[in-house]
């Protein structure tokens, strides 16, 4: 059809017909046909297919945008889905390129032992916890990004944004994590981290201590050593980043403050049967309440965060997180 339409007045329309073998009834049959059920459907469904692709950093692909839809109410064929956004141009976000190297190891530090040992696995909540350190390239220079993810619900439940590499980056994003977590020692914590200076800095491992929360380090000191938190750098860098260079050092801060809270409590994540973090735990803490030495749910805080060395950008991060 579109064929045609476009050197229908070059060549005339019974012409082009004849020579691909058409009826030239059924081209202006079609032409003059008032849209079917299934095209009037469709070209309803499009923007809401993109409208849930833009809330979601555009980060979604067929798969992500099927269960969306379905939690919106909106219950349609995966297939159908696959088709409109294959029609339409839209696609989840894509991998981008090489990182910078933050890891710097100190080679004469005494180090932890590796208690984790590639084995990512948590049966609840602060029972594991990984870190790592990521950059975000802006016009005034980089800004670096600490953080602290819960390995049994893929939350953020710490970070921090400097400009530089010292202690103090991940330190912060340590008692951020302590401050809205509140973990206790029977829980039998463990962080577990590359082998980057911070991690095996005296300050840092002294923290740990006072919080009663167990050491680890990767042993060999590859990717695959600290691969959950390899991960969420990954994914950040694919959906939030995806290349471009922020206008300034407190714009990159903005937008990873505004995408951390979408991760927790909106991004749907396969591993945790599609649904966010935040309700994976919420599920998880209405089945076992009234399991045995498991500790309530933590209210969230409501008023200013008071850890030291934080930005001031971060006092909205009790409203976010």
């Amino acid at each position: 059809m579109s064929f045609i339409d476009e050197h229908r007045s070059r060549f005339g329309v019974e012409p082009i017909c004849r020579t691909l073998g058409w009826c030239v009834s059924s081209y202006y049959a079609r032409k003059t046909r008032a849209p079917s059920t299934r095209q009037l459907g469709d070209e309803a469904l499009v923007p809401v297919i993109r409208k849930v692709h833009v809330d979601n950093y555009e980060a979604y692909g067929a798969r992500r945008v099927w269960k969306e839809l379905a939690r919106r109410g909106t219950v349609v064929g995966r297939c159908r889905v696959e088709r409109l956004m294959r029609q339409q141009a839209i696609q989840g976000a894509m991998a981008v390129g090489r990182r910078r190297r933050t890891t710097i190891a100190d080679e004469a530090a005494t180090r932890p032992a590796d208690l984790v040992e590639r084995r990512f696995i948590a049966d609840a909540p602060d029972r594991l916890w990984v870190g790592d350190l990521t950059y975000l390239k802006t016009r005034e220079g980089f800004v670096y990004l600490a953080f602290v993810k819960d390995v049994f619900s893929r939350f953020i439940c710490g970070f921090q944004l400097a400009d530089n590499l010292r202690t103090d980056l991940v330190l912060d994003a340590l008692e951020m994590a302590a401050h809205l977590r509140r973990p206790t020692a029977a829980a039998g914590l463990i962080a577990h981290s590359d082998r980057g200076s911070q991690y095996t800095s005296m300050r840092y491992t002294q923290r740990l201590e006072d919080l009663a929360i167990a050491p680890s380090i990767g042993s060999v000191g590859d990717a695959y050593d600290n691969a959950m938190a390899e991960s969420f750098v990954s994914t950040l860098k694919r959906e939030l980043v995806k290349g471009r260079v922020f206008a300034s050092r407190f714009e990159a801060e903005i937008a990873v403050v505004e995408y951390l809270g979408w991760f927790n409590h909106t991004r749907l994540h396969g591993e945790l049967g599609d649904v966010p973090p935040a309700e994976f735990e919420a599920l998880w803490q209405l089945d076992d309440a009234t399991a045995s030495g498991l500790r309530p749910p933590q209210q969230q805080p409501t008023g200013q965060a008071s850890l030291a060395g934080l930005s001031d950008i971060t006092d909205r991060l009790t409203t976010i997180i």
